[in-house]
């Protein structure tokens, strides 16, 4: 297995990989690097290729999912066959599908049997099969144990208790001369990371989800509004300034070095918060995210109080344009089997898309809120990629940046909604 460093522009990327054609190996894969994902990767390409004879060239890619979308566009647009395997987001495979192999064609027409079904379908485009689900994610809320328990608390139900809770035990701390504890981190940059925060804050407090599963765009409420002026209320308060440029890793820096109370993170995080070199390690908690005060998301029923966790997760994909298309098949079924899924589960706390796993001992050992948190991981919310097809990036860029502009103090939460409304009703003019 040889490995390419990360580079951050696309160009560069697509310029050195067609500079060194695969370096002698069989096939090439993307991986991400955030966590341990780069590691679990590389584990699992090493396995492969000792049980196949066949070499892998690992090219690793940019964390932000929105760098990485656009790095992928120029390669596939470019009808390049240097990458061979690609780790796409959930809500990719409407926008990539075209460039995409019809994986029942390779792997037959029960390649994913046993994987969620939610996802597989997400996964299906036009009767195709264009990805196989790798690993699942749903946004979840870790806590500091021994704080709450310290300073005579539980973990917040509503995202107010969360607010509250937090101001009290950062003044706390800070008065008792920890002066770099802050309340809560989160993914605040102006990336897909928040939206997909920004979607939980909205659909939690009923808001609804954005634009809804008819293509109604449903963002400009009094709900939603309220709810990104509240999330607004933290910066500065028990979010610090530079939240607004974090992504998954600065926050769980922050968090994992002991400087935070709660954080909103995937479940990636984990292993990672409890490993040997962890400020944390034995302290920390995990439940489902908070809710507002009437609660009820899109999909609750009965006005309820219903927590909502955005639906993430990875998969792998392979070009139309490889030139070892069975091959490549080969790698993504055998990377995304039973075997490789449990290893990551338990080695990295990165949550199976088959179903049996979450029933397997050893998994829910080393992972115990896998269990717990169930319904959460089958049930979180979806970004609506589905619906807006083609358009969902100019969606999503324009969710994250009226958010971002509320966060940053721009705006109001009502000025955001209102024109992003009117953002989004011309792009569905282009039709969704």
């Amino acid at each position: 297995m040889q490995r390419q460093p990360l580079i951050a522009s696309g160009l560069a990327l697509l310029g050195a990989v067609s500079a060194t054609p695969a370096l002698s190996a069989d096939l090439t894969i993307s991986c991400g690097a955030v966590g341990a994902e780069l590691a679990l990767c590389e584990q699992g390409v090493e396995a492969w290729e000792a049980e196949t004879g066949h070499e892998v060239e690992i090219v690793s890619t940019p964390n932000s999912s929105t760098e990485r979308l656009s790095l992928y566009q120029q390669i596939l647009s470019a009808r390049s066959d240097d990458i061979d395997v690609l780790q796409i987001d959930v809500v990719w495979p409407g926008l990539l599908a075209n460039h995409l192999l019809d994986l029942h064609e390779t792997l037959g027409k029960d390649a994913a049997a046993g994987h969620f079904d939610a996802i597989v379908a997400n996964n299906t485009v036009d009767d195709r099969l264009v990805a196989m689900p790798w690993f699942t994610d749903a946004g979840v809320l870790y806590y500091r144990k021994d704080l709450l328990e310290q300073h005579g608390f539980e973990p917040p139900e509503t995202w107010q208790q969360l607010t509250d809770i937090a101001t009290d035990i950062q003044s706390a701390e800070r008065e008792a001369g920890n002066d770099k504890m802050w309340g809560y981190v989160f993914q605040g940059r102006a990336y897909e990371g928040l939206t997909c925060n920004a979607l939980e804050w909205v659909a939690s407090q009923g808001g609804g989800t954005l634009v809804d599963a008819d293509g109604e765009i449903t963002i400009d409420n009094e709900n939603a509004a309220a709810a990104l002026d509240l999330a607004a209320s933290w910066i500065g308060e028990i979010a610090p300034q530079g939240v607004l440029n974090y992504t998954e890793e600065e926050a769980r820096g922050i968090f994992q070095s002991g400087n935070a109370v709660f954080m909103r993170n995937w479940p990636y995080a984990w292993s990672l918060a409890q490993s040997e070199d962890s400020e944390v390690a034995g302290k920390v908690g995990v439940v489902k995210l908070p809710h507002g005060p009437d609660g009820a998301s899109a999909a609750a029923s009965g006005g309820e109080n219903q927590s909502a966790a955005a639906l993430g997760g990875w998969n792998l994909a392979v070009s139309k344009y490889s030139e070892h298309p069975d091959l490549a098949a080969e790698l993504v079924a055998f990377l995304t089997g039973e075997a490789e899924q449990k290893r990551r589960a338990i080695e990295a706390a990165y949550n199976p898309t088959l179903t049996s796993l979450y029933k397997d001992e050893e998994v829910l050992e080393a992972v115990p809120f896998f269990g717990t948190l169930y319904d959460t991981f089958t049930n979180a919310v979806a970004r609506p990629s589905a619906v807006t097809g083609d358009n969902y990036g100019r969606v999503s860029n324009g969710f994250f940046n009226a958010v971002h502009e509320v966060l940053s103090g721009n705006q109001s939460g009502a000025e955001a909604v209102s024109d992003l409304d009117s953002e989004l009703s011309r792009i569905k003019r282009r039709r969704w």
